[in-house]
Formats: structure tokens, sequence, C-alpha cells
């Protein structure tokens, strides 16, 4: 590039930044990140934009849409409650960083270290000596009206000392440019592993800025978390396990994320179990000990034995382990007791009682109406204030939402909530009405794109770990798609933005993988608790029993469309079959087959329909979703919604459209399992599943087309089993029943025929943890060794439909002894130590 052309281009990006600044409209008394308190545009953003500007508009639209494929993707989602089954939306990301100058990150982080340090002593004051609330310092009525105090807990010391192990902090800044806390996050905060991902979306779309701005990294904070954890293992074979409610939870992707990342192992309520007082983890293997739980389960939801008895979430027995400091729960049960709004206005007091100290990052000014002068001052300047529940997320019958501005609240209900008030003040406090600071966002294309500002909340992290107390140097900022929003919520529309603390001198690359050289081979798999293989393997069954329902659907949909001479008696074994899988009810009887197979097709309430079984697949692999790649998860989501698409018409024709691109669907996901997954337990449970499925549907198939030898019969039942080609070169004849039969059952080349799915079984149960004495066969592979005998010896023209039924029945004892032995430990050994 020329000189002049270099000057020129210098001035185009000059004016395009110029226009970016003179564009922008800070909203009248709020508080800006983009101008600073005295009117002039901070000095880093003034950077951000000259650099946005050199890139071009061409350029900045081809970055922003690198970061929004990266979260495509990698399957970044987030479940919006109340809407329709809670559906899951892609993340929404803000492309814009958020920006914090290395001073106004020293005082943050000190703010927050001294935030933590209280917090965790008022914990342990609550649940210990009580000293807080017998002294006045702390009204008891505040501590003992909590939802959230656990008496259950009261004198349980946890294990390592500490009731806060991840802490986090909501803050915005004042009108003042100060900064304020608005609420603290102590029951288990969410929101750092999509601050990861907006960080690696980022990151890769603006790598130049990302390193030429010294952001720090994040690496090491998670690093110096991940170590406290794992110090707390009092068994050297035991590993930290992250429990989750469950794929329904609207940051399920998170924890499944944070799991992966951090090298934990993802369990729900029911993976776990205590006995005698100790947690073990349901494996594959038995029960192992679980010394640590990364907890983002409700404590109220975590036993249900002694804490909330509706809860089937949690593990029965929990709290007993608790107080017997045999597991170590991060956050501690109970920790949610200093999230409530009417402790913010006691914490300026207890940091100075406690700690000696005045709060470096103030509270947002709030007024407790358990008190006869703080009540009167809420009341007088009620219409001014925000009246919020005091001690839990709403009040039942008058703040149902959570809080409300005085003033915008009906004249019925503000009389209403006055007398509340007045009756029982502990329910309630008076809030400062805080007008959200503002944070630029990048609005528009091309040469007309600009920057507006929008209202955001910064979400800020601390961690206990083996130095003290170490804060994420970066976090999670919600960005409110309206101007004037005095809330934030990603389900109304808001998105996020990646948080980058700067540094004023090259930052060090950190990472959480270890360096190539001081890697520990490995080859065998990590422990796999029961319910992940009992999801495997029962989203092995569903696919697969999705691919014959598809292929039986199409075999109708072919026969009506080419009619044969006996095309009527083959559709009807073809329904007889739908029927005896149980896709066709009764009620289903007096249709043609026609209406019964596009039933099955489309149907989404009955049972065993496609849609119902894809449905189910999806819904099996969200709970194994950290342990399929992207390609197979989304393969799995694409054959859902193919499936509940509604068909343009209900023509023979348009089903037979229909399933064949599910079932190249179906086809993409066992190649992406057959070519990608590492041959270990977890593949072997999806195998298995598959196995047995496939084994039941030729079974049944030739019980009702291969037994009575008619032609047309033994074509649908080869092309059921996918065996038209091979038979026709091995035999080029009419299908005759003995060598259709010999094919399609006892054929162990053929990788359709009962026998080879037999033999697969009997070797994938080899494969698997044993139990059963050294030399003895467990009953499943007992079963299993005998019916590939029996299938290897079997002569294929004496075959009749009772042996075929006895077949089926031994494929599903097997699939029951599977259960009994690694689903349910019916069959399961004592608890041992260590892993697989």
């Amino acid at each position: 590039m020329t000189r002049k052309e270099t000057i020129r281009r210098s001035k185009v990006a000059a004016d395009r930044a110029e226009r970016l600044i003179a564009n922008y409209r800070p909203l009248p008394g709020v508080a800006d990140e983009f101008i600073g308190h005295d009117g002039s545009i901070r000095p880093h953003w003034m950077r951000f934009v000259e650099s946005m500007a050199e890139l071009g508009p061409d350029e900045v639209q081809h970055r922003f849409g690198l970061a929004d494929r990266h979260l495509a993707d990698s399957g970044v989602v987030f479940r919006a409650y109340g809407t329709e089954n809670g559906d899951e939306r892609p993340w929404p990301l803000s492309h814009v960083p958020f920006l914090i100058e290395p001073k106004e990150w020293a005082r943050l982080e000190a703010g927050l270290i001294q935030r933590a340090k209280l917090l965790d002593a008022v914990l342990g004051d609550a649940y210990g000596d009580g000293r807080l609330a017998a002294d006045g310092a702390l009204p008891a009525a505040i501590i003992a009206g909590s939802p959230e105090y656990l008496r259950p807990l009261v004198g349980a010391k946890p294990v390592g000392g500490h009731h806060l192990r991840f802490y986090a902090v909501d803050v915005g800044r004042g009108p003042d440019g100060r900064w304020w806390v608005v609420s603290d996050r102590t029951q288990a905060p969410s929101g750092a592993g999509y601050a990861l991902e907006n960080r690696i979306a980022l990151s890769r779309a603006l790598p130049d800025l990302y390193r030429s701005f010294n952001v720090e990294r994040l690496a090491g904070f998670f690093q110096a978390f991940r170590t406290g954890l794992n110090s707390l293992n009092r068994h050297e074979e035991t590993r930290v396990a992250l429990l989750t409610p469950g794929p329904l939870n609207e940051t399920y992707f998170e924890h499944a994320y944070l799991a992966r990342y951090l090298g934990f192992v993802l369990v729900e309520g029911e993976d776990l179990t205590v006995r005698d007082d100790t947690v073990y983890m349901r494996t594959i293997s038995g029960l192992k000990r679980a010394d640590v739980l990364l907890r983002r389960l409700d404590a109220d939801f975590a036993d249900p034995l002694e804490l909330n008895p509706a809860s089937r979430l949690g593990v029965p027995g929990l709290a007993g382990a608790v107080r017997q400091r045999n597991v170590a729960i991060a956050n501690a049960l109970g920790s949610g007791l200093v999230e409530a709004r009417a402790m913010l206005g006691f914490l300026p007091g207890l940091a100075r009682r406690i700690l000696g100290e005045d709060l470096i990052l103030p509270n947002v000014a709030t007024w407790w109406c358990g008190q006869t002068l703080e009540r009167d001052h809420v009341m007088a300047e009620f219409d001014r204030m925000v009246i919020a529940p005091a001690l839990g997320a709403s009040v039942p019958g008058l703040l149902e939402r959570g809080a409300e501005l005085g003033g915008t609240i009906d004249p019925e209900r503000k009389a209403d909530l006055i007398r509340a008030i007045g009756r029982r003040g502990t329910d309630f406090v008076g809030q400062e009405a805080v007008q959200l600071s503002t944070t630029p966002v990048w609005r528009g294309e091309g040469e007309t794109a600009r920057l507006e500002p929008r209202p955001s909340i910064l979400r800020l992290y601390v961690a206990r770990t083996n130095d003290g107390w170490t804060v994420m140097p970066g976090g999670f900022c919600r960005i409110s798609d309206q101007p004037d929003a005095r809330a934030v919520t990603l389900h109304q529309g808001g998105a996020s933005a990646d948080v980058w603390v700067l540094s004023d001198k090259p930052v060090a690359a950190t990472t959480l993988l270890a360096s190539p050289d001081k890697v520990a081979l490995q080859r065998k798999t990590q422990t796999l608790p029961s319910r992940a293989a009992e999801n495997l393997f029962w989203l092995g069954r569903y696919v697969e029993r999705t691919e014959a329902t598809l292929r039986i659907v199409r075999a109708i949909a072919g026969r009506h469309i080419d009619a044969e001479y006996d095309g009527a008696a083959v559709v009807a074994q073809l329904v007889a079959t739908l029927a005896a899988g149980g896709s066709i009810g009764e009620a289903d009887e007096e249709a043609t087959p026609t209406e019964r197979a596009l039933a099955v097709l489309t149907a989404r309430d009955d049972f065993n329909t496609v849609p119902r079984l894809a449905q189910a697949s999806r819904r099996a692999a969200s709970v194994i979703r950290d342990r399929l790649s992207p390609d197979a998860w989304r393969t799995v989501a694409d054959l859902e919604a193919l499936l509940n698409q509604p068909l343009e018409a209900e023509t023979d024709s348009d089903m037979l459209e229909r399933a064949n691109a599910a079932l190249r669907l179906i086809a993409a996901f066992s190649g992406l399992v057959h070519e990608n997954m590492v041959r270990q337990q977890g593949w072997r449970f999806l195998e298995a599943g598959r196995r047995i499925e496939r084994g039941l549907a030729i079974a049944r198939a030739a019980r009702f087309c291969g037994m009575s030898g008619k032609p047309g019969e033994l074509d649908a039942l080869l092309e059921l089993a996918d065996s038209q080609i091979t038979y026709r070169i091995r035999y080029v004849m009419l299908a005759a029943r003995v060598p259709v039969v010999d094919l399609v059952l006892l054929d162990g080349g053929n990788p359709r025929a009962l026998a080879f799915q037999a033999d697969r079984i009997r070797a994938l149960l080899a494969d698997m943890p044993a139990h059963a004495p050294a030399g003895l066969l467990a009953p499943a592979d007992r079963l299993a060794t005998r019916l590939a005998a029996e299938l290897g010896t079997a002569d294929a023209a004496a075959l009749d439909g009772d042996e075929l039924l006895g077949f089926e029945q031994a494929l599903m004892n097997i699939s029951d002894e599977i259960a009994l032995a690694y689903f349910t430990h019916r069959r399961a050994a004592d608890p041992v130590d260590g892993g697989e």
C-alpha cells in the first residue's frame, strides 16, 4: 500500500470515528460508561472507537458474524421460562465489550473481596454463635424469618471453614460516577460459564483489539478456583461434582459447559445417594465417594428429608452428611440467607463491627420496614421508593413479581400494600430508585452504523481459593434493549456483553490446559455416572426406535403410491407391526392404513409416534449434552424440529418425503456416533441401546412379515431390514422365506440381522464393568450369551413366530438386567472408593 493510500484510509477511518462519537447521545442524568463524569469520552473508549473505525464497516460486520457463528456452532443457549415448553433460545451477544480501566478495576476488586469476607463472616455467625443477633447488630427477624435460613444446618461448620466459595455481585455506576452494589448472589451464582463463552467468541472475532488492549485473562481465576475445590477432596481418586437441577433449568448449558471446562463430573440429585452420612455417586462401576459438590441447585431443594419434602431434585440425607462434615458443598447449604434485600440496610454497620472498615462499595440505599423509623421514612417517601420483598423473591398476594416502584402502583393496590407494611413491616423494604447506568451497543450496518447507550448491569465474581479471595478479572454484563429500563433480563430481549478488564502492560497467556511436556497420558474413561449411562442407553434406543418406525411408515406410503397385487395384505401386516410396537392405539382401529401411518408420522400426543420418539431422543440427549459433539446434538435437535413441522399436504408422497428426510438425519447421527465417539463406556451404553432396539424391531418385523412366505411380505421385510441389495446380489431370485429369514435373522455378517445384534450386545457387555464374581457371568451377560448361541445354531426353515417372540422377550430381559445392574444398582456391589 502506498503512503498516499495509507493517508487516505487513515482519514476515512478518522471520519468514521468522528461520526460514531458525534452521533452518540447519552441519556440525561444517567451515568454512562462511554462518557466520563466530566463530560468527555473516556480514553479507553476513544481507543476502541478508533480501532473499530480502522477496521471499516464491512470488516466489522464480518467480525461480528464470526462471533455469532462461534456461539451458534458451540450450541450456546439459555432456556426462557414463561414460554411454552421453556424454549431454548440462542445466546444473545452484544458485540461491543464492557471496558474497565485498571484504576477503576483495582477499587472494584478491593471492594468485592471486602464484601466476600463480610458476608462469609455473617453466615458463619448466623449458623454458629449468633452473636450479631444477640447483640442487636442484625435483627433476629431477618435471620429467622428468611426462607433461606435452614435450621437443620445450624451449628454445622462447613468443611474448609467457609460458607462462601463462589460469590457474585451485581454492580452499577451511580449518577455521580461511583460504583454501587445493587444485589448479592450467594445461593448458586450463575453467569460465569456464559462469561467464558462471551470471551471466547469476542476474542476470536476481535483478536487484534483483544491483544492491543492488554485484556486480563480469565483462565487463571478458574484455575485457582478449581484447585481450591480439589483441595477439599479427602480421597485421592474422587472428583469434584457439579450438582445441577437438570436440563430444564434455564442455565443448564452453563452447568454442562463449566463441568467440562473445570474437569468436574456433572450430576443431578438422582446420581447421588447418602449411605451412613456419606455421599456417593452412582456410577456404572458401583458407588463412588463424592467429597465435594459445586452446587447449582437451590439449597431448599437439596434434601427432601430435612428441607423441602416436595423436592424431586435433591439428595435424601444430604443435610446429615453436611452435619457430619463428610461432604463439602460450595456454596454451603443456607448461604442464600445473605441475599435478602433487608440485609443491605445493615451491611455498612456490620462492616465496621466485623472488619473495622467502611464499605468500599456502598449499597443501594435500603430501609427495612421492620424498624419504626425506617418504616415511617418509607411511608413518607412511598411514591419515590422501590417497594420490595425484604426476605424472599416475592410477597404472596402483594408483590408477586418482586420489586415495584411505589409511584407506578395503582391506588387500590397501593392502599393494600401500605396497610400490609403497617401490619407486618418485616416483610418489606424500601429502596432508593436506581436508574441503571448505560454502556455503548452497536446498531446498524455499513456507513450508517452507530453507537447507542443502553442500560446495563455488571455481574462480577469472587472465589475462595487456597490463596484467599480472588476476583475474576472480567464478568458478565447484561444489557437491556430498552433505553429507559430499570431492570435487565435476557428473557425480555436483552443481550450480554464480554467484560474487558484492561491492563497497563502485556498480559501473559493462561490456560487451564496442562503444558504439552507435562501431560500425563491416559486412555481410560473417567467415572461415568449411572444417569449419564442410562440416558446414553435410552438415546440409542429412542433413535433406533424412531428409525424402525419411520421405515415402516415409508414402506406403507410407498406401497400406496406403487400398489402391488397383494399390496393391501402387505400393508395390513405392516400396520400390525406398528401396533405391536405400540405406535397405534385402540382408537385407531377404524382408520384406514394411510390414516394410521399419517397419525404415527405426525401425532405429537400419542405414545410411540415418530414426533414423540424424536422428542424423547432429544430429551435424553439434552441430559448428556456435555458428552455429545455439537454436530451430534444438532442432528438430534434437527430431527425433532423436522418431525414437528406440519406436512404441506397429507398425501402418501409427502409422507414418503418426510420419512426419507428424517431417515437421512438419523443416518447422519449414526455416522457421527460410529466415527466420532471414543470406544469407551459411554459409547458402549449408547451402542447397546441401539443394538437392543434394532434387534427388537427386526424380530418383530420378521414375526409379522417373514413367517407366511408370501413374496410381498418378504419384500417388505427385506426393505425394513435394509437388505434388498444384499439379497438380490446373493440369490438373484424372488424373495423366498428361508433365504430371507436367514439373511435378516441369522446372518452374523449382516449389520441389520438379529444374530449380529446379539453378538454385538454380548461383546459390549463383556467390556462393561463387571457385576459378578470373577469367572462368572452377570445376568445380562448370561442372557446375551444364550441368545447369541440360540441364533447361531438356529435353523431358518424351522423358525416360527413363537421363537421370534421369545427372542424379543430375551432382548427386553437383557435391557432390564442392564438397568438393574448399572442404573438402579439393585444388583450393584458395595460402595467403593476410587474411579473406574
